[in-house]
């Protein structure tokens, strides 16, 4: 699961649902023509006859997956999640209206298809996730996060839910930290008192290593994995809102609809406070890494320290 000091989301996702489909004897996993890029392949070569790959047809995908879970199996999707986008009307009208019990995995989100470039890099999908009613919305920070999460939603979460992970790059954000997942719940990875940083995925990274520049400045700063971005933890936002009285998120995604938007949402509601938003504001492109797209698009730990001071003034 080691790619040189990373971790790669992709593959702890892909062995640990194999080895959940051991005692789930309902699960199913099904997938659009991608189960070897997101790692499906290994539920495929234990559980042959639990395993379906409908070809590249995601809206045919989604209906077969509703039908499953219909009559009382655990279908898992899956799949890229920018292709998984053209199915968005049936998750809609066949999942999310139904409130079925259909898990939607979904692998290369971001800029972690670097290489492919814009049409294959999905930085709208949160939005339009969490705007379904009845669906859940979970992304991980990193290896740890799909440990501790997974088993969970796997075995004790039941209807709509959407898991946005990447593909290879995975900082180990969170090892070491001693918390067990809950839906609707956000953890502190380090607390703070002048400014608070809320994301979730693999730029918590940067949240991290801006903080700790920061700290050399004589700022303190906490920050906060949203794991749960549906249903969102408003009692935690609300805390640090009044804590530190500012704000910034940051995301691997558009600041429109995003990450951002869903912690504005809940200050405006529980208690205003000035934010700054880190995140895409356009298409992606190709480039070597993920890495070089994230510091091209200045989703970097120097666009939050800049950010910071300018809120700090």
């Amino acid at each position: 699961m080691m790619q040189g000091n990373i971790y790669s989301m992709r593959e702890t996702f892909g062995r640990l649902l194999a080895d959940l489909g051991d005692k789930n004897k309902d699960l199913i996993v099904i997938t659009a023509d991608v189960g070897d890029s997101t790692r499906a392949l290994y539920f495929r070569e234990k559980f042959k006859d639990r395993y379906f790959n409908i070809g590249i047809s995601e809206q045919d995908m989604v209906n077969f997956a509703a039908g499953l879970a219909a009559v009382g199996k655990k279908p898992a999707i899956v799949n890229f999640g920018m292709f998984l986008m053209r199915a968005w009307e049936q998750i809609r009208n066949s999942i999310a209206r139904m409130n079925l019990d259909v898990k939607m995995f979904v692998t290369h989100t971001g800029y972690s298809d670097h290489g492919d470039g814009s049409s294959h890099q999905v930085l709208e999908d949160i939005a339009l996730m969490r705007v379904l009613p009845n669906m859940k919305v979970i992304v991980p920070a990193d290896p740890k996060d799909i440990e501790r999460s997974l088993p969970v939603i796997i075995n004790e979460e039941r209807g709509p839910l959407y898991y946005r992970i990447g593909r290879e790059y995975s900082p180990p954000i969170t090892v070491g930290q001693e918390y067990e997942f809950k839906i609707g719940k956000a953890y502190v990875i380090k607390d703070g008192s002048d400014l608070a940083i809320i994301g979730a995925g693999v730029v918590l990274w940067d949240a991290l290593k801006a903080a700790e520049e920061l700290e050399k400045l004589g700022i303190s700063v906490a920050v906060i994995n949203l794991f749960s971005i549906k249903p969102i933890d408003e009692s935690t936002i609300e805390y640090y809102a009044r804590k530190t009285g500012k704000i910034i998120t940051i995301e691997e995604h558009s600041i429109y609809g995003g990450i951002g938007s869903a912690v504005a949402e809940v200050t405006a509601r529980r208690y205003p406070v000035p934010i700054r938003f880190v995140g895409a504001t356009t298409f992606g492109r190709s480039a070597r890494s993920q890495r070089d797209l994230l510091d091209y698009y200045n989703i970097n730990y120097k666009t939050i320290i800049r950010e910071a001071i300018e809120l700090l003034k």
